[in-house]
């Protein structure tokens, strides 16, 4: 298939934030006096929910509001670490999107609070690749209507979406567009357009 544009998944698909994430959300509970520490491990198996989904699952004895706003603290708090310090990219990005970059448009569509792209922009120092972004805490939209967002605001006529998990495929599928699973991310997804072992993959795979 030839297409026109690339729409990337953040988490689990450019970078891998979650030990940064994990250790500055320990810093808002311990500042908060909330007896919970999250983990690596959470991270994983939550990376791809809205904020929302997040803080039900991890707070789903607690009022939702209440939630919401413990869930905001610790966006705020990641966002300015991340911002500062960044986290780990995953190998060969750099070199693959600029290659991808040559002949296509970027973009990224995520579930992540406002401010998360706009840290990985910075801190990666690739954000004159990407020629839009879009996420949860902009649209508060499901992924597939996010994606649709950026396909009519850019005027994308064949994009294909990059994530890692059977949540993306969803989104993608029901946005209408193909999907490249991200396989070295954090999650599984099945029947795929294409499969990336690893980022430089994804390259070789759209010019096939």
């Amino acid at each position: 298939m030839a297409f026109d544009s690339v729409i990337f998944d953040l988490d689990g698909t450019l970078w891998d934030s979650s030990q940064a994430v994990a250790d500055s959300w320990n810093v808002v509970l311990e500042r908060e006096n909330i007896p919970l520490r999250v983990t690596v491990a959470d991270f994983h198996r939550l990376m791809g929910k809205t904020m929302d989904e997040i803080a039900a699952a991890l707070f789903p004895d607690t009022d939702i509001h209440e939630a919401r706003r413990i869930i905001n603290l610790c966006g705020e708090e990641e966002n300015g670490f991340l911002m500062e310090h960044g986290a780990q990219l995953y190998p060969e990005l750099a070199a693959t999107l600029e290659r991808l970059h040559r002949k296509y448009r970027l973009f990224i569509v995520s579930n992540c609070q406002n401010g998360y792209i706009e840290a990985f922009l910075k801190s990666s120092g690739l954000g004159r690749l990407f020629e839009d972004y879009s996420c949860w805490g902009e649209t508060h939209l499901p992924k597939s209507e996010t994606n649709k967002l950026i396909i009519r605001r850019n005027g994308l006529s064949a994009p294909v979406y990059v994530g890692d998990t059977e949540w993306d495929k969803i989104a993608a599928e029901a946005a209408g567009i193909p999907f490249i699973h991200a396989a070295y991310g954090f999650g599984k997804a099945e029947n795929c357009f294409a499969v990336a072992e690893k980022f430089a993959d994804i390259a070789t795979i759209l010019e096939a």
